[in-house]
């Protein structure tokens, strides 16, 4: 009897001690917030772990991190299919088709639930979820949130040379990557093009770096111009952002460079053709060899081996001149025109694309289309 005591007592101490030990480890929501985050605008999305949803709002100059609850698969493997998403977002808001706009979009990993941020006429940000062919409003009226504010963000009565405000650059695009928010944008400083890494969850400290490239296209030097979309990649073993620029550059910065409150100058790899603004890039692997690809405003979506990206040692230092003349890394144009919106759907790829009939249409593509 004394010895099946001694047992219970050693596996109910075993039990408290896994239990205490799952507890001090946590969760990255523990120190969440109930309420309203009083979100501005919307203009970029990103995923992070535990169903995570980062919001960048360049209104308010800051990164809301939203406990979104989905953490189980919606069991979506044959991907999506939605036609006519304009007209059914109209239809939802009680708006015309004119009045709405999607600014962003972003694929929860986890659950495979669509999410897109969207922009009345009016000024008013929504968040929309989509869960196949269906749509719904999220509320953001009691959301488990954690809010961080920009260091030195562009100023809200910024303008430029023609008079458009540029506050809408405070934030241009977001990731989530190793345990940081990283942010890019304006600042309010010289060198306004900028770069952040905000420890997740999130403290006051953030890095804060200002970034130069060589604009081939434009035949110069740049210190104000927003990286447009980038991402976290590693190239030969080291941490890199692939960004780009508008008209249409691809650059590549060290994240061993990039560091607080210092000057970085990123390696021009490409030149894509001007008159032309990236959307979003992303990384898929094909077969033996991966691929960054990339939809535009004027060209179709874009395939860049990365190997090729990593074989290049050089970087553009002259003008590409011409219409639309290209340079460095060589890349591929995939029969995906007017794609506005892209994002990885497990292994396949989501895209929200113009039709040649005018519907807009949400839909995966599998590997071996692209």
């Amino acid at each position: 009897m004394k010895n099946t005591l001694l047992l219970v007592l050693f596996f109910c101490g075993t039990l408290l001690s896994a239990s205490h030990a799952n507890t001090s480890e946590g969760s990255l929501t523990d120190g969440f917030i109930t309420g309203n985050p009083a979100i501005k605008s919307m203009n970029a999305l990103a995923f992070g772990p535990e169903g995570i949803l980062f919001v960048g709002d360049a209104q308010a100059a800051s990164v809301i991190a939203i406990q979104t609850k989905d953490i189980t698969s919606a069991g979506l493997k044959e991907g999506i299919n939605m036609k006519k998403v304009d007209e059914k977002i109209a239809a939802l808001l009680g708006a015309k088709v004119a009045e709405i706009q999607i600014v962003d979009m972003a694929v929860n990993p986890i659950s495979q639930y669509v999410y897109l941020a969207v922009r009345h006429s009016n000024g008013t940000a929504m968040l929309l979820k989509t869960d196949g062919e269906k749509l719904e409003h999220v509320s953001m009226e009691k959301v488990s949130y954690s809010k961080a504010a920009l260091s030195n963000p562009v100023a809200e009565d910024a303008k430029d040379r023609r008079g458009r405000s540029m506050r809408v650059w405070a934030i241009s695009d977001i990731a989530y990557h190793d345990g940081k928010v990283m942010v890019s944008g304006l600042s309010n400083e010289e060198f306004s093009s900028t770069f952040r890494s905000i420890a997740f969850p999130f403290k006051d400290k953030q890095v804060h770096a200002s970034l130069e490239i060589y604009h081939a296209a434009h035949g110069r030097y740049e210190t104000t111009s927003p990286i447009k979309t980038f991402m976290p990649f590693d190239l030969n073993g080291s941490p890199h952002i692939v960004a780009s620029y508008t008209c249409t550059p691809l650059v590549l910065f060290s994240m061993n460079d990039i560091k607080a409150g210092e000057h970085t100058k990123g390696r021009t790899v490409a030149e894509l053709g001007n008159r032309n603004t990236p959307l979003d890039i992303l990384h898929m692997q094909l077969g033996d060899e991966s691929y960054f690809l990339m939809n535009n405003t004027s060209r179709p979506v874009m395939k860049i081996a990365v190997s090729d990206v990593a074989a290049y040692k050089d970087y553009l230092t002259e003008p590409v001149k011409g219409n639309s003349e290209t340079a460095g890394v060589e890349y591929t144009s995939l029969p995906y025109v007017n794609v506005l919106q892209m994002d990885k759907f497990g292994d396949q790829v989501l895209m929200l694309q113009r039709k040649a009939d005018g519907d807009l249409a949400l839909f995966t593509t599998k590997k071996n289309r692209l």
